[in-house]
């Protein structure tokens, strides 16, 4: 390992979504180059990598592991890695010690959410990717295409991926870098339709280049187009270089002239003609598989491909009676997978050499030093280590860099017991504890590193130019083993030299999640590593036995160093607060802390769901809404205690941009508010929306903000609105000019302003008038001014106003940060508002001597400073209760994937979740739909789960958190008007809405006060049956029908009968057909069967005229009676078959669709009603 020359060495992770087989891809490679480790018969079947048990048991891999391959003299380290969304963190730790990516992609199930997300990872952290057509086998066996219809899906798929890499590569989409992982709140989603055009030279993926495959690792065979191109070019007369060309895209071959033509030249008669990756790629393929596989296959197109290639097959293989192990034996000796895959990561992936020249730039981007006084040879030693890690230096005497992207734990039984000589080794060191020890996950990028070295252990905040205030983020450590990394194996090596992955051990005590290796502490550390996602799932645990917490607390900080992604935090109430990424991070986390780091019983609490809180905001009213702000009554007032102190707020919302922007960017705004002059460009690396190189990060960070409010400028898009849409900016910009703070935390989605400097001093109070600290950092005025300034005849006491009024600031700043960390609703942080607060104080009244009256007033009321804090906490709260309050959740993105027969069931499972469809649409040439839908955090626990019981496992979900998102439910909302009263009732029986529910669950888990009705003195009560009189003018054998209908539906009696005379007032005609469909567009709002819903309608429209006329002298109340929810569908063939024949002025509806209703889906029964229209 150490004498390996490093153009030899290739740094490869294989990146995919969920199931689209990494795993099995990597157990053929394994098999073929692994050293013996793996026999190929076991091959896609034993998920060598996968180890775990939890991993065998649900079939994903969970982590990102390494092995070492050898093939044609090249050391191959190839690192696997997981495709669940919940484990994106291991992609990123296998992102950023690859050089190389493996991108692989059902061919059938084609590009997924998870496959935009590994293709981003890849472009951020300047891997060079090559991808893999994966299970090409299923176009043939399960879908049954043609060779031209594979053709075409396959050029669909590069095309579309092609596409996602290229919209990385320009600006637009690096300022919305989740436009791919959410679609637009619109609903308007879909896949652009490509035009098949040539491949552009532009294209990251080109079949034609060599850097696209094509196989199916569960049989173990594979191919590039270079590989037919080879074995034509004899047997056509022409070159294979022509041929490669040729086999992808527009390219026929014409038999009479021997000759390549495009689509132009195939003339009159080209209508038949096949491009040439169809005649001889495809084609060939498909006579195989036909001839191995059906009944009265040719056998003899066997023979012809094992004597052809001179393929060594033994006979027993052959002569199997399983014809999909003949296939198997034929397919990986003609075409074998591995030599495929290792030859194109060979040929077409960089060395560490090429590829460290390539990503400095984001491993360690270059610092801007403005300070004075900097000490130049600290300098001058870090940029020679920076240039040996660009040139991959690895000379013994080359400065030593490394970097460790995650710690992982293993059992101490399983280290290696002998040395490279045999000799014992003593396992027993500090880094082992509870069984377990922990090893870093590295690379060598610079120098050569050695067991028993001393090096210098560099956090991501660690400084080389601040010298000793930078002591706390530098340690030494000494290097106990160095292992190459074989899967759950370990083999001990003395030395690695740059470019290598390894194994260390001795770092436990060191490193808590990832750091930067140096022998020198003049070194910049690497930039931070980018997650895809935020561990959002957090849940309380405790042991159940309270002895136990001992051993909890060593459990929990076990776990927090081993998984790169998990957080453990304490509560204010004092809970231990678990953060994961999902439910199935969640249920592994908990699983290793019962088993192996705590091994203590544990209890485990409900999910702990965060949420925001906002007000309403009306779009149309944009401008007007500025100009109240800026300058309107509306505000609120509070007084300090004391009297002396008079507070205003003003508070607005801000545009949804621009708080995604400052949401987004708060790391970036942390560095920039936090005062690291002079060395601002350090976040540049690790902000994914930041990829121009040449700007500051200042710079783009402001430029995003104005960028922002262009995007969400209401009165742009209107020509003749140009001057309001110029004002609207003009008053953004002033905005900008005046921000004092951000909040929460100095750098949440919140703004502070300064007051109008303008605004005079009202008698003899003074306004604490603050300072545009932040407009000054970030780039929009030069030098803040708070003006405090008094006159030089001003008297000593109104200069010593002026005084306090400075000191001050802090306080109404610090009151601003509570506000916003504790909304008003249920103590969450406020989201996306802006502040003004005018803060008046006055002098002592009614005391000759004022430090004597300051001393009372502080005995009686308290500190001053304190006051003011409190005092303007509770205006900003008053000021947003003001405002029409709105709670915010979070969303997930889902992604559904399910056949025609269980649409039925996916929508009853996300009815009953809140969830709002966005997209249902066909995947072409399969059986499956696919379903796109936002799904509330709060209603997504259980949600794979339910999804699977309710369709029998024949549906799959992945969620991805999407964006934050306003209820529109207003949680104080009283009935006013007649109407509202009969719809939603009066006093005591109006049932809160959504909003109002989950605000009282969070008060209700805070401790905070709820309002609900308690029964303090309970009586039993005879149950009463209510009665209705029904006057004459419906049979009652109608009456009863509709009820049994309504039961079955799911759908209360009456709230049939108040929806009928809602959508059709008394007096009206009979409704037409599209009235009919908004009936049933109604009624399936309700959690029920659509079918049921759909009787109902069906009973409607046949009684429509009786209805009508009984509904109108009907007076019925609603009742908060639940009907039963009976999972049955009635058979109403005969129904509707009677409603034809019968109601023939009716509008018409096509009878085919009618004819097998009792089986119908939603998506069918949509159709049905649509033709209403």
């Amino acid at each position: 390992m150490g004498d390996l020359d490093c153009r030899k060495i290739r740094n490869i992770c294989i990146l995919a979504h969920v199931d689209h087989g990494k795993t099995t891809l990597a157990d053929h490679l394994i098999a073929s180059s692994g050293g013996g480790v793996l026999h190929p018969k076991q091959a896609g079947r034993l998920r060598f990598m996968d180890y775990l048990d939890e991993e065998q048991r649900r079939a994903i891999t969970m982590k990102s592991s390494s092995i070492g391959l050898q093939y044609k003299g090249h050391s191959i380290n190839l690192i696997d890695s997981p495709g669940h969304m919940d484990f994106c963190s291991e992609v990123s730790t296998a992102a950023r010690l690859s050089d190389g990516a493996l991108i692989l992609v059902d061919a059938v199930e084609g590009v997924h959410i998870q496959t935009h997300a590994v293709l981003r990872q890849a472009w951020i952290e300047k891997v060079s990717p090559c991808l893999v057509l994966n299970k090409i086998d299923r176009l043939i066996c399960e879908l049954k295409l043609s060779p031209l219809e594979a053709y075409t899906r396959l050029l669909r798929i590069v095309h579309e991926v092609n596409g996602i890499v290229s919209a990385y590569k320009s600006e637009k989409y690096l300022s919305d870098v989740d436009s791919l992982l959410a679609v637009p709140s619109s609903g308007e989603v879909g896949v652009e339709v490509h035009e098949f055009i040539e491949d552009d030279e532009e294209d990251t993926f080109q079949p034609q280049k060599g850097n696209v495959a094509f196989g199916c690792a569960l049989d173990g065979w594979g191919f590039t187009v270079s590989e037919f191109a080879e074995f034509y070019a004899s047997k056509l007369g022409a070159s294979s270089a022509v041929l490669q060309k040729s086999f992808w895209g527009p390219r026929y071959y014409i038999p009479k002239t021997k000759r390549i033509v495009g689509k132009k030249g195939l003339g009159d008669g080209g209508s038949k003609a096949r491009p040439m990756f169809v005649q001889f790629v495809l084609e060939p393929l498909w006579q195989v598989y036909q001839a191995a596989l059906e009944t009265n296959g040719d056998k003899g197109v066997l023979e012809k491909v094992i004597k052809s290639f001179n393929l060594t097959i033994p006979p027993r293989e052959l002569q199997n009676r399983d014809p999909k192990a003949v296939l198997q034996a034929v397919m990986s000796r003609w075409l074998p997978l591995s030599d495929t895959i290792l030859g194109m990561v060979v040929k077409y992936m960089p060395d560490p050499i090429a590829a460290q020249s390539f990503r400095i730039s984001r491993l360690l981007p270059k610092r801007e030093i403005v300070d004075n006084g900097v000490n130049l040879d600290v300098l001058a030693e870090a940029e020679l280590v920076r240039k040996s890690v660009e040139a991959c230096d690895s000379r013994p005497d080359a400065p030593c860099v490394a970097f460790v992207s995650k710690m992982f734990a293993i059992p101490s039984k399983l280290l290696p017991q002998r040395g490279l000589h045999g000799e014992i080794l003593n396992n027993s060191s500090e880094d082992c504890e509870s069984d377990e020890c922990f090893l870093a996950f590295a690379r060598v990028f610079s120098g050569v590193l050695c067991a028993g070295q001393r090096v210098f252990v560099l956090s991501a905040l660690y400084d080389p130019v601040k010298g000793e205030s930078m002591q706390k983020h530098v340690q030494e450590a000494e290097l106990h083993t160095l292992y190459l990394m074989m899967g759950q194996g370990l083999k001990p090596v003395a030395a690695a030299k740059a470019g290598n992955v390894v194994a260390i051990r001795g770092l436990g005590q060191n490193i808590l999640k990832s750091a930067t290796l140096s022998s020198t502490k003049n070194c910049w550390p690497f930039s931070s590593m980018v997650f895809q996602v935020a561990p959002t799932l957090k849940v309380a645990i405790e042991p159940s036995d309270p002895a136990d917490m001992g051993a909890l607390m060593k459990g929990l900080r076990l776990l927090n160093r081993a998984d790169p992604f998990v957080e453990v935090t304490v509560s204010g109430r004092g809970e231990h607060v678990l953060a994961a990424a999902g439910e199935v991070h969640l249920e592994r986390c908990v699983k290793d802390l019962k088993e192996r780091f705590a091994k203590v019983s544990l209890e485990v609490s409900p999910p702990l769901v965060s949420y925001r809180e906002t007000i309403e905001c009306e779009a149309s009213r944009a401008l007007e809404n500025l100009k109240l702000f800026t300058g309107g009554s509306d505000l609120v007032e509070k007084t300090t205690p004391n009297g002396r102190c008079i507070v205003r707020v003003r508070v607005m919302k801000l545009p949804t941009a621009l708080t995604k922007v400052l949401d987004d960017s708060s790391d970036l705004l942390g560095d920039i508010i936090g005062g690291k002059p002079g060395q601002t460009s350090k976040s540049l690396g690790t902000q994914r929306t930041s990829n121009v190189e040449e700007d500051s990060p200042v710079e783009v960070l402001k430029k995003h903000l104005m960028d922002a409010i262009e995007n969400d400028n209401p009165y742009a898009s209107f020509e003749v609105d140009k001057d309001r849409a110029e004002k609207y900016k003009l008053l953004w910009l002033n905005f900008f000019n005046k921000i004092w703070a951000l909040g929460p935390r100095q750098v949440g989605p919140n703004i502070l302003l300064a007051p109008d400097i303008k605004a005079k001093d009202t008698g003899s109070s003074v306004l604490i008038r603050g300072s545009p600290y932040v407009s000054k950092r970030l780039g929009f005025v030069d030098v803040p001014s708070n003006g405090y300034a008094a006159d030089e005849a001003s008297s000593v006491a109104t200069q010593a106003l002026y005084q306090e009024a400075e000191s001050l600031e802090s306080s109404v700043m610090s009151g601003f940060q509570l506000a916003t960390a504790n909304g008003p609703l249920c103590e969450e942080p406020m989201w996306g508002l802006i502040f003004v607060v005018e803060a008046y104080i006055s002098p002592l009244v009614g005391q000759e001597n004022g430090l004597e009256a300051s001393r009372q007033q502080v005995e009686q009321y308290g500190i001053f400073s304190g006051q003011v804090m409190t005092a303007v906490k509770e205006a900003c709260k008053a000021a947003v209760l003001q405002k029409k309050p709105r709670l915010v959740e979070a969303m997930y993105f889902c992604e559904i994937n399910s056949p025609t027969q269980c649409l039925g069931s996916v929508y009853v499972v996300l009815s009953r979740r809140r969830a709002r469809v966005l997209k249902e649409e066909m995947q072409e040439g399969s059986p499956l739909f696919t379903v796109h839908a936002y799904v509330p955090v709060a209603e997504s626990f259980g949600f794979a789960d339910e999804l699977t019981t309710e369709t029998c496992g024949a549906s799959s979900a992945l969620l991805v958190l999407s964006h934050w998102e306003a209820l529109s439910e207003d949680p104080f909302f009283v009935p006013k008007t007649e109407e509202e009263k009969e719809e939603f009732g009066d006093g005591s029986s109006v049932r809160q809405n959504t909003a109002r529910k989950l605000i009282d669950a969070v008060r209700r888990r805070k401790g905070l006060p709820v309002e609900e009705k308690v029964v303090q003195h309970a009586t039993k009560q005879r149950t009463l049956a209510r009665k209705f009189e029904i006057e004459d003018g419906m049979d009652w054998s109608l009456e009863l029908e509709l009820q049994e209908l309504c039961c079955v539906s799911g759908h209360h009696f009456l709230w049939v009968s108040d929806l009928w005379r809602a959508l059709f007032p008394v007096g009206s005609p009979l409704p037409v057909g599209s009235e009919w469909y908004a009936c049933y567009v109604k009624l399936n709002l309700q959690p029920s069967r659509s079918v049921a819903s759909f009787q109902v309608l069906i009973f409607l429209i046949m009684h429509a005229k009786e209805y009508i006329q009984w509904s109108e002298r009907c007076n019925l109340k609603r009742t908060v009676k639940r009907a039963v929810l009976i999972h049955e569908y009635l058979n109403v063939k005969d129904l509707c078959l009677t409603w034809l024949k019968q109601e023939s002025n009716l509008p018409d509806i096509n009878v085919g669709c009618l004819l097998d209703l009792a089986s119908m889906t939603k998506h069918a029964a949509l159709h049905c009603l649509y033709a209403c229209k």
